[in-house]
């Protein structure tokens, strides 16, 4: 009796997806994808929002390629598309490390230290700063790279001199307005030059450095016409790295 070869078996084929569950599948993982991007906005509009450091004003506080955080919600954010503000928690106070739209030029965010409110009165004699005749004391960050004083020679209607910064004022700060200096007192263009800041151009207040890249005048330049440009970038910052971050500075509170 020959034995019966057997068949072999046939695996089980997958089941098949019910019509139309493809598409459902497509549609849930867009509609959480359309959610946390809806959140990511909403976070950067309204509650949180990097800064880049662009310049040395704000030295020794924030230093040119910190990276920081600023909170938003303090002051009373925007929501985004409809531009309602929410209800501020305060107003900025002298010593407050703020964001702010440039009076001059709106498109340009400017961060500086708020040193006097509405109504307050800012004198600078001799480098000192005095706000309503008292010496507003300098937070660790503050430096001077001058040692002489500039003579007042320039006064300008109402006894305050925008265009001398050791020598200014007295000068009363307007409703609705706030009176900024860069720490940076001798390298700074701050409200000594170009005026008051408007409540309405307030973004928000520096909370902390989450990063910090240390700027190198040999590192390559990238170049429209050369296309090696790219790649000898990452190479020299990936080489560079460990140099270039100020790791002291990452997560550091700014006060």
């Amino acid at each position: 009796m020959k034995p019966t070869k057997m068949k072999p078996k046939k695996r089980p084929s997958p089941p098949q997806p019910p019509e139309g569950s493809q598409q459902e599948f497509i549609w849930e993982n867009l509609k959480i994808v359309i959610i946390a991007f809806a959140m990511a906005m909403v976070i950067k509009t309204s509650l949180v929002e990097a800064y880049k450091i662009p310049s040395a004003s704000m030295e020794d506080t924030l230093l040119v390629g910190d990276f920081l955080l600023a909170n938003k919600f303090l002051y009373g954010a925007r929501l985004p598309i409809v531009g309602w503000q929410l209800p501020a928690i305060r107003d900025p106070e002298p010593g407050d490390v703020f964001i702010f739209r440039y009076p001059l030029d709106p498109s340009v965010n400017y961060i500086k230290r708020c040193v006097a409110g509405p109504g307050q009165t800012v004198h600078v004699v001799n480098k000192v700063l005095y706000v309503d005749g008292k010496v507003f004391k300098d937070p660790d960050g503050v430096k001077y790279t001058q040692p002489f004083v500039k003579p007042n020679l320039h006064p300008a209607p109402n006894g305050a001199d925008w265009r001398q910064p050791d020598n200014f004022g007295p000068f009363k700060v307007p409703p609705g307005q706030y009176f900024a200096m860069g720490d940076n007192r001798d390298n700074s263009s701050d409200s000594r030059f170009w005026g008051t800041v408007p409540r309405e151009n307030v973004l928000g207040k520096a909370m902390v450095i989450h990063w910090s890249w240390r700027p190198d005048d040999n590192s390559p330049d990238i170049a429209l016409d050369d296309p090696l440009s790219v790649p000898q970038l990452v190479l020299y910052n990936t080489a560079h790295f460990v140099q270039r971050v100020r790791w002291g500075r990452l997560f550091s509170p700014i006060n």
